[in-house]
């Protein structure tokens, strides 16, 4: 079966977006990419700061309420639709829910073939991007570092804290089939 989806799934900072970039350019068919950043920069506003919508604690750990997961389900659907009728998709996520996220991503994608990627990074590694990166809360990186990995099962793992992106991009791009 040829794979129709690449679901990356790490903490923030761990190198998802980076390893996504040269995937686009490694990989010989073109590939659409979506990231949990850009459906939550799609939610209005007042969303981004609500118990029912997105919350960004300041020691860095992130809730979600019963709004947000609703819209989530209907961006998950939606991406899957793409997949289902023809495009390529990689998706850079980050499971706050480890398991119940994936199995919530299991859910929508039913019989489409799919290659789960956990992109790793040492707490202390991605903390130090994050503080350099100046658009995150400091301490997100640490707080999901392990917590988003919990459960999950992959068909690969790839490891930034030494490894250039487009080496786990290649690395990825090898198991696509």
């Amino acid at each position: 079966m040829t794979t129709q989806m690449i679901i990356l799934n790490g903490g923030s900072s761990a190198g998802k977006s980076g390893i996504v970039r040269c995937l686009q350019a490694v990989l010989p068919d073109p590939w659409l990419a979506f990231g949990c950043d850009a459906f939550v920069d799609a939610m209005p506003a007042r969303m981004r700061a609500s118990d029912e919508g997105i919350v960004f604690a300041a020691d860095g750990r992130v809730s979600v309420g019963a709004e947000f997961r609703a819209l989530e389900a209907a961006w998950t659907e939606g991406i899957v639709a793409m997949a289902r009728a023809g495009a390529k998709v990689i998706i850079d996520d980050v499971f706050l829910g480890g398991a119940a996220s994936q199995q919530r991503w299991q859910k929508a994608l039913g019989a489409v073939p799919v290659l789960w990627v956990g992109v790793r990074c040492e707490s202390e590694v991605a903390a130090g991007r994050e503080i350099a990166r100046g658009d995150r809360v400091q301490g997100m990186a640490a707080s999901q570092a392990d917590v988003v990995h919990r459960g999950v099962l992959y068909d690969l793992e790839v490891d930034t804290t030494h490894t250039e992106s487009l080496v786990c991009a290649r690395t990825i791009a090898a198991r696509v089939s």
